[in-house]
């Protein structure tokens, strides 16, 4: 893991205890786990917060609760507002990949705020910040639920941390060329009786095709048995309906 501390994340006034859960449960997917609360609307503890947060207990429990953003941001050096707008503020502005690289490139605290869910931060909010962090997002349509806002920030961060990857499966060997073959002559002979090859000029071409995709996917023996066994089913079915 990164000797650098993971951000703060700061939700400033959130309205609603579900949205808290539901950022809280987007942290810790991504190795976040410091979340500060600034005068939530309905007060905190609330018991509505745990079932959005599915599991992300620990978030919620070491929440910690602040008046204002200045005293939930005052031991930390960087301070990044998220915001689609600069609100009459003249700040930098990074994206959130810019935003981890740089925090990675620190040693001090760094916090990222997060605004209400309705109007987003205010203008004294973003001015206590370093800089703006803007996500690139569909200029006639840049609404983002804070859950949302706070998953794409601490993906940014988590692709610098040592964070478990789904397992590699390994894949079946190649099946040997007989039985590739072996499956290839069935289904000629299955479509032969079918009269599928039809104009007879068209017959080497249109069997150059099926062989051609036929011997793409890379079969393993157990497919080349399943496919063989689901054209023999094919063809008794037909043949007891003669």
């Amino acid at each position: 893991m990164s000797v650098v501390p993971p951000p703060v994340i700061v939700l400033v006034r959130p309205q609603l205890a579900q949205n808290i859960g539901k950022a809280a449960r987007a942290m810790l997917n991504f190795g976040l786990t410091e979340m500060r609360l600034v005068s939530p609307r309905d007060g905190w503890p609330n018991p509505l917060a745990g079932p959005a947060a599915s599991g992300a207990d620990m978030v919620l429990e070491g929440a910690k609760l602040f008046d204002n953003v200045a005293d939930a941001v005052a031991d930390c050096a960087h301070v990044y507002a998220t915001t689609v707008r600069k609100r009459g503020v003249t700040k930098p502005v990074v994206t959130p990949e810019a935003a981890a690289r740089e925090i990675r490139g620190v040693r001090e605290r760094a916090a990222i705020l997060f605004g209400p869910e309705r109007s987003g931060l205010e203008t004294d909010d973003v001015a206590l910040a370093r800089k703006i962090l803007t996500v690139p997002i569909n200029p006639e349509f840049g609404s983002l639920n804070l859950a949302q806002a706070v998953i794409l920030v601490a993906y940014e961060w988590s692709k610098g941390e040592m964070l478990a990857s789904p397992p590699e499966t390994d894949l079946a060997p190649p099946a040997p060329q007989d039985e590739l073959e072996g499956m290839i002559g069935q289904l000629d002979r299955m479509l032969e009786e079918a009269n599928f090859f039809f104009p007879p000029d068209r017959t080497p071409a249109t069997r150059r095709t099926l062989r051609t995709l036929l011997t793409k996917p890379g079969w393993s023996s157990q497919e080349v048995r399943t496919l063989r066994g689901v054209l023999s089913a094919l063809a008794g079915a037909k043949a007891k309906r003669r």
